[in-house]
């Protein structure tokens, strides 16, 4: 008996011990999904400037294709859900991940306005869906390890976009803009294939039937809501328009341009890395609180600098506020008492994400009549909104049982 008791043990610790690799090497395979997603739209930044130039296409008509891609990455996002329900979060990972390989690539490619707006459109499907793949496999992943990922895995997406930027300028500037998409493509096949195999997946996938979206009765929600768009929208302005603000507005070359969403990825990924712990250390009312007047006096600075360096150095400097919003606002939103997790996340995402996807277009259409500047002044007083409703993020220290 105990000679059986022995192996039975040894059998048990070993699989124990596989399950833990497998689960460890999940967890570097879901962050280069995430590095892989943020890589490819941070490559799309420095390409904005010459893309606009190339068709001969003016700020507003520039804003409509940019809404386009914003309009086909929420229309992915519903779907989605189903199919990782039939075919699990791995397989949709990396499915999206094939088309989005290439989705860059055909945009550089595209020689005028009407094969432009399809290829965004689909551009912006593929990685609205992979967002959503990616992050639901997250979610597996802290299942097995038993701790939190997400917050360092978006560390890893802004990161990905810190290298996608810094790389586009530089590789524009020598090479021109279809031998950037061409080596992003590369670099894009070459860690799918290298990574994604180590994913793991549900269990059991099980298809859910469609259910009919649920509003929240609570009108903190919304309020909530309204905080998850408020920080966002001066990402998504940075990504889309920061390049062609520094070259039109202050003089910046294609390359120097293309650093200014590098710059503010790279604070971005930094803080998001250490949130968790700063969020613990002084709440997340707080946290809130001075980040939102971090990245409010970083876009004021940007808004009024006198050259392009001095612009850069201030989107560095409010990425490090702008970090950790929608984070708080989304663990705000999820301990609500009263309202199912899902129904308030579900909500917050969809009015956080249009920050992101839809308002820079409207941005561009104001900014090609006002230029930038005022633009970013205006976003820096959206963020001292969200600091003084900061107090609504109390929920989010709230311990789970």
């Amino acid at each position: 008996m105990p000679a059986q008791f022995q192996r039975l043990t040894g059998d048990t610790l070993m699989d124990a011990s596989i399950y833990l690799r497998k689960a460890v090497y999940g967890r570097w395979a879901v962050a280069s999904a995430f590095f892989f997603n943020g890589f490819l739209v941070g490559s799309w930044a420095p390409q904005i400037p010459v893309f606009m130039t190339r068709l001969g296409i003016s700020e507003f008509t520039l804003g409509l294709l940019i809404l386009v891609f914003g309009i086909g990455a929420l229309s992915s996002m519903p779907w989605c859900g189903y199919l990782i329900g039939r075919y699990g979060s791995r397989a949709v990972v990396k499915g999206f991940a094939v088309f989005c390989s290439f989705s860059l690539l055909l945009v550089a490619l595209a020689p005028n306005v009407y094969t432009a707006a399809p290829a965004l459109f689909l551009f912006g499907a593929v990685i609205g869906g992979m967002d959503v793949a990616m992050n639901a496999n997250a979610v597996e992943v802290e299942k097995k390890l038993s701790r939190a990922v997400m917050s360092s895995s978006h560390g890893f997406w802004s990161l990905g976009g810190f290298a996608g930027g810094g790389l586009g300028g530089i590789l524009i500037e020598a090479h021109g803009h279809l031998a950037h998409a061409a080596v992003v493509t590369l670099i894009a096949i070459v860690l799918g294939l290298a990574a994604f195999r180590y994913m793991i997946t549900e269990d059991t996938p099980v298809v859910h039937h469609k259910q009919k979206l649920v509003f929240p009765s609570n009108p903190l929600i919304y309020l909530i809501g309204l905080m998850a768009l408020f920080s966002m929208v001066p990402e998504g302005s940075v990504l889309d328009w920061a390049a062609l603000y520094l070259q039109q507005e202050r003089g910046a070359d294609i390359a120097t341009a293309g650093f200014a969403f590098a710059a503010f990825s790279g604070t971005m990924s930094v803080m998001r890395f250490l949130g968790d712990g700063v969020r613990d250390r002084f709440g997340a009312v707080n946290t809130l609180r001075v980040s939102a007047l971090i990245g409010a006096s970083g876009m004021l600075v940007a808004s009024l600098s006198p050259n392009s360096w001095i612009a850069i150095l201030a989107f560095a400097f409010s990425g490090l506020g702008i970090a950790n919003m929608v984070p708080i606002a989304f663990s705000a939103a999820g301990n609500q008492e009263g309202t199912s997790s899902g129904v308030a996340l579900s909500m917050v995402t969809l009015m956080g994400y249009s920050g992101i996807l839809v308002a820079p277009s409207a941005i561009g259409f104001v900014g090609g009549k006002t230029g930038f500047g005022p633009v970013y002044m205006v976003l820096a007083g959206l963020l001292i909104v969200v600091c003084l409703m900061a107090n609504l993020a109390k929920s989010a220290d709230r311990k789970q049982a």
